[in-house]
């Protein structure tokens, strides 16, 4: 754990970069379980009743993000470094302290005020009269999940991206599955959804204490010794972050709050669920591109004040991979939107506009690669909030302008658009500070590939019907993909896939 920090970054390769990808993608998968889960909820406990509940963790959310000072960030940044144990462990019980004591106070005095609280949401007549006591009890879901993304983040900043595999894929997702459907036939209706909620993030906390111990000494973090220059360094990389860490998961978690919030009665609850079903959707192909995300924030950190010049091919490799992956993916998403959304109740398949927005800007997004992380960790401290004002900047306006009206639909169009602008504003940034720029010949032989793919599976959409559209839907995907990672990676690229590689002879 002591190890020079000049061998470290000496030894970060594409292979570091696409192994940590592929164990963080792992763990995001968690992101594919809960899509895959959203069928049932909504058919357990309604459309409107999954509405209220995803606002309410979409506002538990924004509080963690708010709450911890961007923590989780500030770790990945000062860790990597960080050769004495001592001093690496003091930034973890700071890190843990600063972030999970300020939301303990705010949960209090949400719970104390349940009653008031409450009366800001919009939610169907059935759910009104317990809707205080769901907030008074979801609320404590913001220390538990304060304390999971530190501790899960610490654990990144080791460059150990595969332990949280097995928490949030079992613990956290498929426990609350299992929570979810007990306690409905328990007939706790919607309360028991915030219910299995709180009680599955419980149990990922308790094991992310066991993660914290495979990575650092439980016994060091509670007595390590922190100086004033420690916190000092935390804050300040924290909040330097925060603008940043808060606009763009404020992206992901604000739209459904609201629209619940401009949107009376159950219409908004209702509204807040269609966005939500889209959104969740479109976190698949998300799920690829914060897997580099991920991985290439702590190598980037780890990189930038020895051998900066490297991050450069380990940006081009992440951005081509990206595109190959994301793109085809995207078209499979919103070609096959029909038959996925049939899978829940019928008047989820009113999200099927959202979902054909909210994909195509993750699709436009995945191209340009992981440059909003490099950004952040390669010592440009103005950027990131520079990002931050653009990316709400232009959803804001777009809310104005767009959800009185159209709603659901508009929100879509603002968050989509939002998203694609923060990611290109970084992308112009890296090209005029350190001169990297995504894009070259194979990248745009990958996407290529990827287009002239989503055109067939477009013509497979409007030309056919049933299971044989989706099945060759399907077929064009896998064979759209596995032709843009074969002509759009040079050879070392694919050879730093390793064993994924070899099985699909793209070598």
């Amino acid at each position: 754990m002591s190890e020079d920090p000049e061998a470290q970054a000496a030894s970060v390769t594409r292979r570091d970069v696409a192994r940590g990808a592929g164990l963080a993608g792992l763990s995001r998968l968690s992101a594919l379980i809960d899509a895959i889960a959203q069928p049932a909820y909504t058919w357990l406990f309604g459309l409107t009743g999954y509405g209220i509940y995803v606002v309410l963790w979409g506002a538990v959310n924004m509080a963690s993000n708010l709450a911890d000072l961007s923590m989780t960030s500030a770790l990945q940044r000062v860790v990597p470094g960080e050769a004495d144990e001592d001093r690496a462990h003091g930034y973890v019980r700071a890190a843990l302290l600063l972030a999970v004591a300020p939301s303990i106070v705010i949960a209090a005095l949400v719970s104390w005020q349940a009653n008031a609280v409450a009366g800001l949401f919009s939610a169907a007549p059935d759910d009104l009269a317990h809707l205080p006591r769901m907030v008074g009890i979801f609320v404590w879901a913001l220390p538990v999940w304060t304390f999971i993304e530190v501790s899960t983040s610490a654990a990144r900043a080791r460059r150990a991206f595969g332990p949280e595999i097995r928490i949030r894929l079992f613990w956290e997702q498929i426990a609350r599955i299992l929570f979810a459907c007990g306690f409905f036939l328990l007939g706790l209706d919607s309360l028991g959804l915030v219910v299995a909620h709180l009680c599955s993030l419980t149990l990922t906390a308790i094991l992310c204490i066991r993660l914290l111990g495979r990575y650092y000494s439980l016994k060091r973090l509670l007595t390590a010794r922190v100086d004033r220059a420690q916190i000092l360094a935390l804050l300040g990389t924290g909040l330097a972050l925060l603008p940043a860490s808060a606009s763009r998961r404020m992206l992901i978690d604000a739209p459904p709050v609201v629209l619940n919030l401009m949107i009376p009665g159950a219409r908004g609850a209702a509204a807040a669920g269609l966005f939500e079903i889209a959104r969740k959707i479109s976190t698949v192909p998300l799920a690829v591109r914060q897997a580099f995300q991920y991985v290439m924030a702590p190598l980037a950190s780890a990189q930038a004040g020895l051998n900066r010049a490297a991050i450069g091919p380990l940006y081009h490799f992440a951005s081509r991979v990206s595109t190959a992956l994301v793109v085809p993916l995207a078209g499979l998403l919103i070609f096959a939107g029909t038959d996925i959304l049939s899978l829940y109740r019928h008047e989820a398949r009113e999200a099927l506009p959202l979902l054909y927005i909210l994909v195509a800007a993750r699709g436009i997004e995945a191209i340009v690669g992981p440059a909003t992380p490099i950004v952040e960790m390669t010592g440009h401290r103005v950027l990131p909030l520079l990002n931050s004002l653009i990316g709400v900047f232009v959803w804001a306006v777009l809310i104005i302008i767009l959800v009185p009206t159209h709603e659901a639909y508009g929100m879509a169009i603002a968050n989509g658009l939002a998203t694609v602008a923060t990611a290109y504003a970084a992308t112009v940034e890296l090209r005029i500070s350190d001169k990297l720029w995504p894009f070259d010949r194979k990248l745009a032989q990958g996407l290529g590939i990827g287009l002239a793919g989503n055109a067939l599976m477009a013509t497979a959409e409007y030309w056919l019907d049933g299971p044989i559209r989706f099945g060759l839907v399907l077929l064009l995907w896998a064979a759209t993909s596995w032709s843009a990672l074969r002509l759009g990676l040079t050879r070392s690229d694919r050879e730093a896939l390793g064993g994924l590689s070899r099985r699909l002879r793209l070598i």
